[in-house]
Parts: C-alpha cells; sequence; structure tokens
C-alpha cells in the first residue's frame, strides 16, 4: 500500500516520474507558443530525435484582435482631442463675443454720452443767445424809453409872448414846410395889430359885409377855416392859430408871409 503523501504535516515527495511529466508539458507548451509566431513559409529544426518538422501558420483572427485592441484606443483619444478642441474653441469664441459686446457697449455710452455734451453745449449756447437778445431788446427798451422821457424833459417851450409865439409858430409851419421867417411874420404882425391877439378891425369892408378881421394877422374867419394848420386850436383868437393859418394863406397866395407888406 503506498504511502499517504497528503498527510498533514509532511510535504508531497514528488517522484522522477512526475518530475519528468512536468517538464513535458512545459516543453511542448513553449513550442506551441513558439510555432504560432513563425511565419506560414519558416520551418524549425530539432535534434535528430525530434519529431519531422511541420509548417506552422500564425492566426490572423490574433493580429486582427491586436489591431483593432490598438486602434480602439486610438480613435477614443482622437475624439476627446477633438472633444476638447472643440470646447475651448467655444470657449474662445465665447469670450471674443463677450469682449465685443462690452467694446460695443462702451462705444455706445461714449457715443450717447457725446451726443449728450452735444446736445447740452447747443442748449447752452440757444439759452445764452436769447439771453443776449433779450438783454439787447431790453436795451432797446430802456434807450427808448429814455429818450421818451429826455424829449419830454427837453421839450421846447414858449414864451407867452409875441416872441414865443412867433417861434412857435415857425416850428409848426417848418414841419409843415409853409415857408415865412421871424421878420415877416414880426413885421406884419405889428401892422395888423399891434401884438394885440384879441384885435378885432369893425369898420372895413370885412366888418360890413359881417366877417370881420380877428387877431394878430387879422384873419377873416372863413381864411382861417380854410387854411388852419392841423394840430393847432380852431379859436381863431388863439396866436399861434391865428398866425400858422395866415402865413399858410399868404404862402398859397404870395409865396410867403414875407412878400406881404400891406393888408392882404
Amino acid at each position: 500500500m503506498p504511502k499517504n503523501i497528503n498527510t498533514p504535516g509532511h510535504r508531497p515527495t514528488l517522484t522522477k516520474l512526475h518530475k519528468l511529466s512536468i517538464a513535458g508539458v512545459a516543453t511542448l507548451g513553449a513550442a506551441a507558443l513558439a510555432f504560432s509566431l513563425v511565419p506560414d513559409n519558416s520551418h524549425t529544426t530539432t535534434d535528430d530525435a525530434a519529431a519531422p518538422t511541420a509548417r506552422v501558420a500564425y492566426s490572423e483572427h490574433q493580429i486582427k484582435d491586436v489591431k483593432a485592441g490598438v486602434t480602439g484606443p486610438l480613435a477614443g483619444a482622437d475624439l476627446k482631442a477633438q472633444a476638447i478642441a472643440a470646447k475651448q474653441k467655444a470657449a474662445t469664441d465665447s469670450a471674443a463675443a463677450s469682449k465685443k459686446k462690452a467694446a460695443n457697449a462702451v462705444a455706445a455710452k461714449h457715443k450717447a454720452a457725446a451726443q449728450a455734451a452735444k446736445k447740452k453745449t447747443a442748449a447752452h449756447a440757444a439759452a445764452k443767445k436769447k439771453a443776449a437778445a433779450s438783454r439787447a431788446e431790453s436795451a432797446v427798451a430802456s434807450r427808448s424809453t429814455q429818450r421818451i422821457k429826455l424829449e419830454t424833459v427837453a421839450a421846447k417851450t414858449y414864451a407867452n409872448n409875441l416872441d414865443g409865439w412867433i417861434r412857435e409858430s415857425l416850428d409848426i409851419m417848418k414841419s409843415k414846410g409853409i415857408p415865412g421867417s421871424y421878420e415877416g411874420l414880426h413885421r406884419n404882425i405889428l401892422r395888423e395889430s399891434s401884438g394885440n391877439p384879441m384885435a378885432i378891425n369893425d369898420w372895413d369892408i370885412n366888418a360890413i359885409n359881417g366877417i370881420p378881421s380877428k387877431g394878430l394877422l387879422q384873419v377873416i374867419p372863413p381864411t382861417f377855416k380854410a387854411y388852419h394848420v392841423a394840430g393847432t386850436s380852431w379859436d381863431i383868437y388863439n396866436p399861434v392859430a391865428n398866425i400858422t393859418a395866415a402865413a399858410n394863406y399868404a404862402a398859397d397866395k404870395y409865396g410867403s408871409m414875407d412878400n406881404v407888406n400891406s393888408a392882404y
């Protein structure tokens, strides 16, 4: 009865036969691996005791599997790189778009500010111009008021006597274009009425006819009415009204009171 090699506490003992069997199996495995890697037209030899040589072909399926095993990871890496590149491009484009948008916003803000400043300047200029026009208008009105006041203050006054009446009449005659001089008026007044504005002739033909001569230059009522000078009194005894009406009549009949040297 053989010994129990599995007895606890004892290591199993390999017989010579066992050792030879293990070595043979290992040799056969190595040979099989070598034959699978040798090309189809190659040969291998052993010693004289070896079996006859045989052609061994490599497995095409193994090569395809290797190629597929290499190609798959490469394709995956390429796709991953493309994805990374696309992501980077998208980020770059987004950053550029944001930068452009910000630049456009800044430009729009500057443009709006420039337009606002321009409008403000124009409004200021318009207000300044309006203020200047208003000041000029006020100055003109003020000057006009001052002129009116000065004219009022400086209004010419005349003495209430023969000299004053003649001078006032001459100014009115000048404004109306009626010729005559101080000497001509004064001379005829002294002859006709001696300078009395209330003088009346009640004895000549005019008096007989009911229209006596009256005033400084002894004018009859119809003549006074016909040659009355606008702006003067309608009272025939008014010194200025009487003188200007008589001078107007003399200018029409004789060219001027200066040409009258007697009753006219």
